[in-house]
């Protein structure tokens, strides 16, 4: 389906995590507690993505929670994040990659967040905080 893809439809669809590096450096920079980034390393999450009327959809489904953000693409909003931390938020699409901001206002920290359909169809994530980056890679559900 995506051969140097810069179509951000392809993102639409469910995702099943395969694998991630440095996540847990990543936890850590953040500030999440140990107990948090343990937890963090045994669950797999599938993903949906999905867009209506120019508001677009992220929900992360595991067998303890799931969580869910609506947005229009360039308009900021605000969530929570998985430790109780609010934060802002804003999503771009540029070159067939969604980007993510997030601004939290009680630690001071920005994370940066891209996601893109790779040549072999299978989602791309990257995540930055200071200076480490993780990485996480899923396939399409069937």
């Amino acid at each position: 389906m995506a051969n140097n893809n810069t179509d951000i439809e392809a993102l639409k669809g469910t995702w099943n995590y395969v694998s991630n590096e440095n996540f847990d450096a990543f936890l850590k920079e953040m500030g999440i507690n140990k107990v948090l980034r343990t937890l963090a390393k045994t669950i797999k999450p599938r993903v949906v993505i999905a867009e209506k009327d120019g508001k677009w959809s992220f929900r992360s489904e595991t067998t303890l929670k799931t969580t869910a953000i609506e947005f229009i693409p360039g308009v900021e909003f605000t969530d929570v994040s998985h430790d109780g931390e609010p934060y802002t938020s804003t999503v771009r699409f540029e070159n067939g990659k969604w980007i993510q901001t997030n601004h939290y206002s009680k630690s001071g920290k920005q994370i940066s967040v891209q996601r893109w359909v790779d040549n072999q169809d299978q989602l791309q994530v990257t995540m930055e905080c200071g200076n480490v980056k993780a990485t996480e890679l899923y396939k399409r559900a069937i």
